[in-house]
């Protein structure tokens, strides 16, 4: 990883969702705030973790950095290039360069078509390869890639099991050499066995083709050890960013004091003295977030300058940064 390069610069990203009433005339009468004003960087080679509880934005700021939802507000940089402004031909052409994993290998591979359909899409759709035998040669070697067999390429998506499937979908994302990757939940819906497995594909192939990742998931562990920083949302809010080992030794902000001790520890006799932190009540909704400091209402240290004012997002120590009253 280069510490100077910066890939990816998200900068007040906002994705907010139109509710809309009326059979006929339709009017606007609130919003799903989805997004709100998020900000950060991500260097070229590393992987940024974004971890937080279902419903926050996590997804959605995926999708938005790629333009699969175009934003409402805030800018995202593909190193100089401004992704809100392009249209047509130009982003098409931008797409190259950045790809998606979807969460569910069940879903996002359409049962209609053979592997070699699939994986071979992007090369068709880009014009990479003129000949149909030459896109048959590179979609072989991806699947060898990925490690899968490559006779498999006239085979459809029902044949394969779960693990197989996203390694399909990996398979699919790196066919136009990008640089940069989503990866939204890839693992989520695997078993244990294979979530390990697919997690080791993704770190030999961001070795072997220098990727770049956002990696977004639920599970703690998971994200430790693959991520060289991770941030944490709470209901469409970065609330803290640091580095992987200084997040998870010296969490700043109440949420990721909270989320973090939800994770087992492998000391049988450190998790008997460590302290849940128990949260109570529910998400708010985003169609009606709290004022101040979103986190306010389920917040153990409350006060009441965090009901009424929106904490600052700062630079607290060299690359930790924190939205929060009380740090």
């Amino acid at each position: 990883m280069t510490d100077n390069e910066v890939l990816i610069k998200v900068d007040n990203l906002t994705k907010h969702f139109p509710i809309m009433r009326g059979a006929i005339f339709q009017r606007q009468v609130g919003a799903v705030q989805a997004v709100d004003k998020v900000s950060f960087q991500i260097r070229k080679g590393e992987t940024l973790g974004l971890v937080g509880e279902s419903g926050c934005g996590k997804s959605t700021t995926g999708r938005a950095i790629v333009q699969l939802h175009r934003p409402t507000s805030g800018k995202v940089y593909l190193r100089d290039r401004d992704l809100t402004l392009a249209k047509g031909e130009e982003l098409r052409a931008l797409r190259r360069n950045m790809q998606f994993i979807f969460q569910d290998p069940y879903a996002s591979l359409n049962p209609r078509m053979t592997v070699g359909d699939i994986v071979g899409e992007p090369l068709e759709v880009h014009g990479i390869l003129d000949s149909k035998a030459e896109r048959q040669d590179r979609v072989k070697e991806l699947l060898r890639i990925v490690g899968l067999n490559p006779y498999f390429i006239n085979r459809y998506p029902h044949e394969f099991s779960g693990g197989q499937r996203q390694r399909i979908g990996v398979a699919r994302a790196i066919a136009l050499n990008p640089e940069f990757i989503v990866c939204d939940e890839p693992i989520s819906a695997l078993d244990v066995s294979i979530q390990a497995q697919v997690v080791n594909l993704l770190e030999e192939l961001q070795d072997r083709l220098d990727l770049t990742y956002l990696f977004i998931a639920h599970d703690l562990s998971m994200v430790r050890h693959i991520s060289d920083r991770t941030a944490v949302m709470y209901l469409g809010k970065v609330v803290e960013l640091a580095e992987r080992d200084e997040l998870y030794g010296h969490p700043l902000h109440p949420y990721t004091q909270a989320l973090l001790s939800a994770v087992p520890l492998h000391d049988p006799a450190a998790e008997r003295k460590r302290q849940r932190i128990i949260l109570k009540g529910d998400v708010p909704s985003p169609v009606n977030p709290p004022k101040g400091c979103r986190f306010n209402p389920r917040c153990p240290l409350a006060q009441q300058v965090c009901q009424q004012v929106e904490p600052e997002w700062r630079e607290v120590a060299p690359g930790h940064w924190v939205a929060c009253h009380l740090v």
